[in-house]
């Protein structure tokens, strides 16, 4: 039997036009709003009619999940309404059940599974409230914060660097959370000869601090390469100031290197003072400058300029208060110790260096941490 490609076609779209129809149909339902309201407060109605007239076929632990995902993908007012409904199954249920006793377990049972379902449909309804507040249903909350993560670290990518130069970042916030206060900004300008480079310490630590990051790491992205090396740390403190945060203040240390001589300078807002390796005398040596006041604070605030060069076989490193710092010790401690860690890289090699000083912080994973390492072969 031969069958034409015409009527071949005929029956591929017939049977193709009402799968599309139908699952186009189920799409617009869950991308809608009042679509998802009404299918949850529907479910809800045919399982409380189902729990009136046909009483003991639904168990009452049918409505947590139930509950649960409507708290996901509900907007506030949907979940008042579907909530409304299963609080009203559950006191028909547990009138049913003391009038008629089913099972085994007897009437507490029945009341502490009642006040188990009452408590999911408050935590549920409190989640719904909340994701309402930003205007996001479901996992597109999750891959809101999701995004906005990578965005951050993708702020924090090195560039590349021209042959003979080496930069490594490492960033590792408190117990191990998804946001960090520490963050790096770095970019090379002047067609690619000066790398510039800034790490930052908001206050706060891990999520608490993770939001005031990205808004600050996208600002400060956009003045590297647009301003001046020696007006950058100001420009970032008027940036912030005019944010007028609770706890809106900020560390930070900016250098800008030039890859044609080796020659920088380095700038700090109330951070640690940035570390260089001299190949020459085989020494570590801390610059020994009067850092700026941190960032957000004062209005016009002044940041004082060092200079050096990074010669060939020299490195520098930039790092937060959290590799250093450690509970009833002063810094120096802290610092002595890193530089200690240090020495051991001259032989070994930077490479992976500021991973090493990061997972080497005393503090452990209490603190966001945060390294920076550029090297010259």
């Amino acid at each position: 039997m031969v069958t034409s490609v015409s009527t071949v076609a005929r029956r591929t779209m017939m049977w193709r036009l009402p799968a599309a129809l139908r699952w186009g149909w189920l799409e617009r339902v869950a991308r809608s709003a009042r679509g998802r309201g009404v299918f949850f407060a529907v479910l809800g109605v045919v399982l409380c009619a189902v729990m009136i007239f046909r009483p003991g076929i639904v168990p009452l632990s049918v409505y947590a999940p139930v509950v649960v995902v409507a708290g996901l993908y509900l907007r506030q007012r949907w979940m008042a309404l579907v909530s409304a409904t299963f609080a009203l199954e559950t006191v028909v249920y547990a009138t049913s059940y003391t009038i008629h006793p089913r099972g085994t377990g007897g009437p507490f049972a029945t009341w502490v599974a009642v006040l188990a379902v009452t408590a999911v449909i408050a935590l549920s309804y409190v989640a719904s409230t909340s994701r309402s507040r930003i205007g996001v249903e479901g996992h597109r909350g999750e891959s809101m914060f999701v995004d906005l993560r990578d965005r951050l670290r993708a702020f924090g990518v090195l560039p590349e660097l021209p042959p003979g130069w080496h930069a490594e970042s490492a960033v590792e916030s408190a117990y191990g959370q998804s946001f960090s206060g520490d963050f790096v900004v770095a970019t090379r300008a002047r067609q690619g000869q000066l790398l510039e480079i800034a790490l930052v310490d908001v206050s706060g630590k891990g999520i608490q601090a993770g939001t005031r990051a990205l808004l600050l790491s996208g600002a400060l992205g956009g003045l590297l390469g647009e301003t001046l090396p020696d007006r950058f740390l100001g420009a970032a403190n008027s940036y912030l100031v005019r944010q007028e945060w609770d706890e809106g203040f900020a560390t930070a240390v900016h250098v800008s290197i030039d890859l044609a001589d080796g020659s920088y300078s380095v700038g700090t807002a109330g951070h640690p003072a940035a570390v260089q390796f001299h190949s020459g005398s085989g020494r570590w040596a801390m610059y020994e400058q009067t850092p700026g006041p941190v960032l957000g604070v004062i209005e016009d605030a002044t940041f004082e300029r060092n200079s050096g060069t990074l010669q060939r076989g020299d490195a520098l490193i930039l790092y937060t208060d959290g590799v250093i710092e450690t509970r009833h010790r002063d810094l120096t401690v802290g610092v002595d110790r890193m530089l200690g860690i240090a020495e051991r890289l001259v032989s070994r090699g930077f490479r992976g260096g500021a991973a090493r000083l990061c997972a080497s912080a005393k503090a452990g994973e209490t603190d966001d941490r945060a390294v920076v390492m550029v090297w010259r072969d």
